[in-house]
């Protein structure tokens, strides 16, 4: 009988099953032996596939580890409940926080490979940016705010992947959780103030709030926007 020289192509379906169940023996062998045990040979042979079929998919090692940390990402903000309206924006950054460092620690070998090589995975980073920067907005709408929206992300990036690498790193008989709640607690006094920046004296902290709330209001025009943007940034400064 013929052998038909072109045939059929695997089904959509079909593809994304096999892709996924790579990405799953990608993760698993992460997770059990470390970056070293994730070579194409062994995902390939735990897939029961051959290294070709890997590189059709992914392109390359490069692409799958990609793939591999932004289904880390995917997973781990499904497990974030966002409250579009929260009455409490110190209460839902603390929440969150909470959240990244638990991801962190129940899944290390995954959280190295997805913060340890920030240029993976743009657009979900990006996306869960955005998750972040959400919260701080709602944080300098309601004058809870004591630095500048970026640098109030990075603080909350930085302690939170602090507290992860360290309590990682201390032998099981010295990790007390009452580190990982004295550095969620110092970055919530880093970021916000108790009460509202507005009853400060001086317009610092009015500023930041009405420069928060710029972006929803739609009496201005462009022009004025970007002009009453500057002059917010100068008296928040």
């Amino acid at each position: 009988m013929p052998v038909d020289p072109n045939p059929a192509e695997p089904s959509a379906t079909a593809r994304e099953q096999t892709r996924r169940r790579i990405i799953d023996v990608a993760i698993d062998l992460l997770e059990r032996g470390g970056r070293d045990a994730l070579t194409t040979r062994a995902v390939a042979d735990a897939a029961g596939l051959q290294p070709p079929a890997l590189y059709r998919l992914f392109g390359d090692k490069e692409g799958l580890l990609d793939a591999v940390a932004e289904h880390g990402l995917t997973r781990f903000l499904a497990a974030k409940h966002i409250d579009p309206d929260p009455q409490d924006p110190i209460g839902e950054l603390r929440a969150g926080w909470d959240v990244a460092v638990e991801f962190g620690l129940a899944n290390p070998a995954l959280y190295g490979l997805m913060y340890g090589e920030p240029a993976r995975s743009t657009t979900v980073f990006r996306f869960g940016l955005d998750i972040l920067m959400a919260r701080i907005r709602r944080l300098a709408v309601a004058g809870l705010l004591r630095v500048e929206e970026d640098l109030a992300a990075q603080i909350i990036q930085a302690t939170a992947r602090g507290a992860v690498l360290t309590w990682l790193s201390l032998p099981e008989p010295q990790r007390d959780p009452a580190l990982l709640h004295a550095m969620r607690e110092a970055m919530i006094t880093a970021v916000t103030t108790r009460e509202p920046a507005v009853q400060e004296q001086g317009p610092a902290g009015a500023a930041r709030a009405l420069r928060a709330a710029l972006p929803d209001q739609d009496v201005l025009s462009r022009a004025e926007q970007r002009l009453l943007t500057e002059w917010l940034d100068r008296l928040s400064a």
